[in-house]
């Protein structure tokens, strides 16, 4: 059975990653250092056959991935299945802020209630069939090929769980960095994991850090 390859990435960091401040489909742009990462995994990809890139329409995946394209030559459209999940009236709140103002939303959001959805946002039952729609549609056309999808820590965590048959309430145990390259495969059965959280084209990061201070 022939499958697509995929090569998933969040987008580069942003102000509001720093600040632990939730993001969702507000459209934040990527701050310096997510520019010097987006920079980085595209050189990291440059010479990889891709066949297409596809990216959120939120800003900070879509100049994620113009850099990639940028690199690689490869055409790019940009898809609203792709955005982070919809967190509703949570959107532009910190982690402590929703703890200390809504409190029993806050509860049942940490304990991945698979139906709560946040006043106006998505519940992860949504988004899962969201992305797995998502994620199909655009596979199947590229069967035997690679293909490149930037997206946001929401979208690969569901791509993770995808790929690993993990349920949708099991703790995260694995990483969610900025422009880390995760690869995946699908075929119509599915995804299966072929490598994660790969970073190795970022660990100029602390030195870059000291030089920047």
């Amino acid at each position: 059975m022939q499958a697509t390859r995929i090569v998933a990435i969040r987008h580069g960091e942003t102000a509001w990653n720093v600040d632990t401040r939730i993001q969702g489909h507000l459209d934040i742009p990527l701050n310096t250092t997510g520019l010097w990462q987006a920079d980085q995994v595209a050189r990291a990809l440059a010479d990889e056959p891709i066949a297409a890139i596809y990216t959120s329409d939120l800003q900070r995946a879509h100049a994620t991935a113009q850099a990639v394209a940028s690199a690689t030559g490869a055409p790019l459209t940009t898809h609203t299945g792709l955005r982070e999940r919809s967190f509703g009236h949570f959107q532009g709140r910190t982690f402590a802020e929703i703890e200390a103002e809504l409190p029993e939303d806050a509860h049942r959001w940490r304990k991945r209630d698979p139906h709560y959805a946040p006043e106006g946002g998505e519940s992860l039952v949504t988004l899962r069939e969201r992305i797995e729609r998502t994620v199909a549609l655009l596979a199947q056309q590229h069967l035997g090929e690679q293909v490149v999808m930037v997206a946001h820590g929401g979208v690969l965590d569901v791509l993770y769980r995808l790929a690993t048959r993990q349920d949708i309430q099991a703790p995260r145990t694995w990483q969610l960095s900025n422009a880390a390259i995760n690869r995946l495969l699908w075929t119509p059965d599915g995804l299966s994991l072929v490598g994660w959280a790969d970073t190795q084209h970022l660990d100029q990061q602390a030195a870059r850090d000291e030089t920047h201070s």
